[in-house]
């Protein structure tokens, strides 16, 4: 049955303590070990559980792995979204279906280890709201992953009002009040790790070290990162507006001082040299213009799909308990 999901946490009960959503795109081969590891860390807490695997429209059996595992264990809930909406609105969709007093979210590449978890649960519980995670360089992350993420992060908290570390991720808890508040943006694009930050609730940081992949190869392609980017910039910052502010009022003195240096030469009877300079410097004028044209086209953007307020994601399907039954 085809469901369209909205905005607010779905609660099943209050029995349930700890809820993890996984986000999977194509990650067939990673289900079964994934299921199987977080079983041994969450069965050794003590506490009651559920893993809500999110399928982001993947085109491998995904689906079929995880229906599997939800028949086998009656704590696993599947989640099937009816095309890929993306990473952040797939960790969205779990938090949303989430019932648990702490909702912890993890790729499923097995690169967030399920090891670390009672560590995270440990900081909840000395009265953390938010315990956020930070991973430390190794060698299995390439020189380009660790120098893209390094200046993102820079230029992202030079922007926005939003302070963000080196080697942030979306491995985190999020108390349920957290999740409460976080699920009251309206954002298009929601960057959740920015949005986490913003809320401003009681946090902490953790360090862990990058587990190896599992299978497969990161779903990250380059034009994904620029666009979750500058999906996130645009979502926590204006100052690329205001940046038209400075640019204009330089390029207007440059304008004026080369106006009264050619008054200047007139008035002195001599010629005007410079033709080729003075082209140049228009040919610079128009193309701080277009950029800016540009980036005011992006916020535009933004403002038309806000205003069509159309879902952040759609729930094909949901399978849970003990024999799988969809719904």
């Amino acid at each position: 049955m085809s469901k369209l999901m909205g905005s607010k946490c779905r609660g099943r009960g209050t029995q349930v303590q700890l809820s993890v959503v996984v986000p999977l795109f194509n990650e067939e081969d990673n289900v079964g070990v994934l299921t199987d590891r977080l079983a041994q860390v969450l069965g050794d807490l003590g506490r009651s559980y559920e893993v809500i695997l999110v399928d982001d429209g993947s085109r491998d059996a995904t689906w079929e792995r995880i229906q599997q595992s939800v028949a086998q264990r009656g704590d696993i809930v599947g989640l099937r979204l009816s095309r890929n909406f993306g990473h952040q609105h797939a960790l969205l969709a779990g938090i949303v279906h989430a019932a648990g007093q702490a909702i912890i979210t993890m790729d499923g590449d097995l690169q967030h280890p399920p090891e670390m978890i009672p560590r995270l649960v440990e900081q909840w519980e000395m009265g953390n709201k938010i315990v956020n995670t930070r991973r430390t360089e190794e060698k299995n992350t390439s020189f380009f992953k660790r120098t893209t993420s390094k200046y993102f992060y820079k230029i992202f908290s030079m922007l926005s009002e939003v302070e963000m570390s080196e080697g942030s991720s979306d491995f985190r808890l999020l108390d349920r009040q957290a999740c409460d508040e976080l699920l009251q943006f309206r954002d298009v694009d929601l960057f959740l790790r920015g949005a986490v930050q913003w809320l401003g609730l009681k946090a902490t940081t953790i360090s862990f070290r990058v587990g190896d992949r599992f299978s497969n190869v990161s779903k990250f392609s380059l034009r994904r990162m620029m666009r979750f980017a500058v999906g996130a910039i645009i979502s926590f910052s204006t100052k690329p507006l205001r940046l038209g502010i400075w640019l204009g009022m330089v390029t207007s003195v440059c304008a004026f001082l080369e106006l009264v240096y050619i008054l200047v030469q007139v008035a002195s009877g001599r010629t005007v040299p410079g033709w080729a300079s003075t082209v140049g410097i228009l040919s610079l004028l128009f193309g701080i213009l277009f950029v800016m044209l540009g980036i005011m086209g992006v916020y535009v953007a933004r403002i038309h799909q806000a205003l069509q307020s159309r879902p952040r994601f759609v729930v094909e399907e949901v399978v849970e308990g003990d024999t799988g039954e969809m719904r």
